[in-house]
């Protein structure tokens, strides 16, 4: 799954704002049993590992000029949470970066 969220502010301060909040990221994650592992292999690639109901979701969060893009390997079993998966994810990515 591949979603793109747009932003106004500085490629800059959308990383710096990503790698200083990335530990609230499982606060934004319904029902709060998630796990939320990251790690920065680069200034602008973020890999993320999100634990919730015995799943494993695997990704990576790209900065981008004008936008995050987050490439999410969404396991069969989840493939109809997706839409949902969507959404919060562009919802709660401009939480973290305002």
């Amino acid at each position: 799954m591949r979603v793109a969220v747009p932003f106004e502010i500085s490629r800059d301060l959308a990383r710096e704002r990503l790698k200083s909040r990335s530990h609230e990221i499982a606060d934004h994650i319904p029902g709060g049993m998630a796990e939320v592992t990251t790690d920065w292999p680069s200034d602008d690639q973020m890999n993320i590992t999100i634990r919730a109901m015995s799943q494993d979701l695997r990704g990576i969060v790209y900065i981008e000029e004008n936008q995050l893009v987050f490439e999410i390997a969404v396991p069969p079993a989840l493939s109809f949470f997706e839409p949902i998966i969507s959404g919060a994810i562009k919802q709660q990515s401009q939480k973290l970066l305002a």
